[in-house]
């Protein structure tokens, strides 16, 4: 297929489903097309492919590089998975935009330069917005027009900062901004910063993903909890990696969502608080820079789209047959729906990062090399949220959808295409795990996908997962965290899932935020009211002084000399000779 970008064989290949007969054979189409353009992707090799000229600049659509192989290929299984997970769909407008919204995300992955970038990036916005609304009802609705509206402002900043970087650099090429010596305050990358920051749900900037993602279909928010965030996190790495204010940034992205998730009822508003702590190790991985750290944050991206998506799809199904996923209504549902309990678990100790699960050899790059470059706060506060994301995520997603209180309810198991899809991620979850106890470092296949070369210095390097400072340091942090969560629940401390809504820094509009445009609306009208006063008067002094000279007494209708109309007839005359007579 010559040069021919995988992304696009997943973008029209999508569209092309439309044409295809709803049903089995639908499904067997759209599921060729990941694997299509996973077979293109390593045809193609590293390099750039597919350019392209614009405003007299080279533009490249497909770079294949060590970091954006990594997003390629786990956004090429996640999709793979997700046909699996939703084989039941008969719904054209899901089952285009599952594909679509991917493409877009991957193409945004392989992009070269900054006006491809951006054409992905609003696809991206625009087709996972159809996700949300896919579960038509109101409050879907109006979900995902908030969802859009604040994509559809990240899409405006990246292009005014792609133009204004444009005329600053006379470039459009993709690359790391800091290294062109434009600093971090600069207009244009100011904007693009902040464009990538509101994909990335920085603190006060995430409030979209809780808003929204839960609001969508059983399958949609599975799909939706994977592409977006890591796409922002790969235009991160890719134009802002070594920034310091990433380490702080996400340094806060992974402390303060676990005190909101403890108190969430929805358990699948529980795992976007997760999203924001998951995204939050790697952004803190961006901004460290150090190929440690970079690779690390590749790492944990790759780790979190299974081990999230896992956790995503275990509730998803719960969600499927008793149609609820409050933690007050549920409870006791391992009876009967045994194994989803089981892969639930799976990914609950994968995102925990216990030793043998994908977590563990992928979180330990980030934290190890926080703690390399002295980042002694920020590695304290990544063993926190480590800890935290054990005690909202490992315990409390499992505990209180299966095996707390009795809700009474019985559903079936899982279908089996579910099953099946899960069953696959856990394997993943699982080998990778393992993986380096068999191969070590240097032969894991995780660590071969990574963008900077793996090296192996000594026993002491952070790349050997499997060290006892390492795994006694993990056990601890889980079992002070368990052992947390056991006493609060015991003593009746732990705050009771309560059927309420939590809205975080939404407070902030919609507490102050709406006393003040009351304020404003008030203060708007009385400034009218003042002003048209004013205006009324003025119009009626005017109305009064035309009566006065036009009116039926006025100057304008008494009896004028016949002489006098004379006079001004000859003056107009000769005013119009005089004008004739110069033109």
């Amino acid at each position: 297929m010559g040069d021919f970008s995988p992304a696009l064989i997943v973008f029209f290949g999508g569209i092309a489903a439309l044409l295809v007969p709803n049903g089995r054979l639908r499904n067997i189409f759209m599921l060729a097309l990941p694997a299509l353009a996973g077979w293109q992707l390593f045809s193609l090799g590293l390099g750039e492919y597919g350019t392209y000229s614009l405003f007299g600049e080279t533009l490249t659509l497909t770079r294949i590089d060590g970091l954006s192989r990594i997003f390629a290929v786990i956004f090429l299984i996640a999709m793979a998975l997700n046909i699996i997970y939703a084989w039941h769909v008969r719904d054209p407008v899901q089952q285009v935009a599952a594909l679509v919204y991917p493409a877009s995300a991957l193409g945004g992955v392989l992009a070269g330069d900054l006006i491809t970038l951006f054409v992905f990036w609003e696809f991206a916005a625009i087709t996972s917005v159809l996700l949300i609304w896919a579960s038509r009802n109101r409050r879907a609705f109006f979900a995902g027009m908030r969802y859009l509206c604040w994509q559809i402002a990240s899409g405006v900043l990246l292009l005014a900062g792609v133009v204004f970087y444009f005329r600053e650099s006379g470039s459009l090429q993709f690359t790391n901004f800091l290294d062109q010596g434009l600093p971090l305050n600069d207009p244009a990358v100011m904007l693009i910063f902040l464009a990538f920051g509101i994909k990335s749900a920085f603190p006060l900037l995430h409030n979209w993903v809780q808003d929204a993602y839960p609001e969508s279909t059983v399958t949609g928010t599975i799909v939706l909890s994977i592409f977006t965030t890591k796409l922002a996190v790969y235009s991160l790495a890719r134009g802002f990696a070594g920034a310091e204010a990433l380490v702080y940034i996400g340094a806060a992205m992974t402390a303060f969502p676990i005190f909101f998730a403890v108190i969430e009822n929805d358990l699948r508003r529980v795992l976007t608080y997760s999203l924001n702590n998951q995204v939050g190790f790697m952004v803190v991985g961006v901004g460290i820079g150090t190929p440690l750290a970079l690779n690390g944050a590749a790492a944990y991206a790759f780790c979190n789209i299974l081990f999230e998506g896992l956790l995503f799809m275990a509730m998803g199904a719960v969600l499927y047959r008793t149609g609820t996923v409050k933690g007050s209504e549920l409870g006791g549902l391992y009876r009967t729906m045994p194994w989803t309990a089981f892969f639930c678990i799976i990914g609950a100790a994968s995102i925990s990062a216990f030793p043998l699960f994908s977590g563990f050899v992928s979180k330990g790059l980030i934290i190890g090399a926080a703690a390399k470059e002295q980042f002694y706060w920020v590695w304290l506060t990544l063993l926190f949220a480590a800890a935290g994301v054990f005690h909202h995520s490992g315990i409390k997603i499992p505990f209180f959808a299966f095996f707390a209180h009795d809700s009474g309810k019985r559903p079936k198991e899982a279908p089996l295409h579910m099953l099946i899809a899960m069953t696959i991620t856990a394997v993943l979850c699982v080998g990778i795990g393992v993986s380096q106890l068999f191969t070590g470092p240097l032969g894991d296949p995780l660590y071969a996908l990574l963008p900077y070369e793996v090296e192996i210095k000594d026993s002491h390097s952070a790349y050997i997962a499997y060290t006892a400072p390492h795994i006694i340091t993990q056990l601890q942090i889980l079992l002070y965290s368990g052992l947390a969560f056991a006493v609060l629940q015991r003593t009746g401390l732990y705050p009771p899932e309560l059927r309420s809504t939590n809205i975080d820094s939404d407070w902030f509009y919609r507490v102050p935020g709406r006393a003040f445009a009351g304020w404003v609306i008030g203060a708007s009208g009385a400034t009218f009211n003042a002003c048209w006063a004013i205006v009324s008067d003025r119009i009626h002094a005017i109305m009064e002084r035309i009566y006065t000279v036009h009116g039926p007494e006025g100057q304008m209708a008494r009896s004028w000399p016949i002489g006098f109309m004379a006079l001004w007839t000859a003056i107009l005359l000769g005013f119009v000779l005089v004008i004739t007579f110069f033109a």
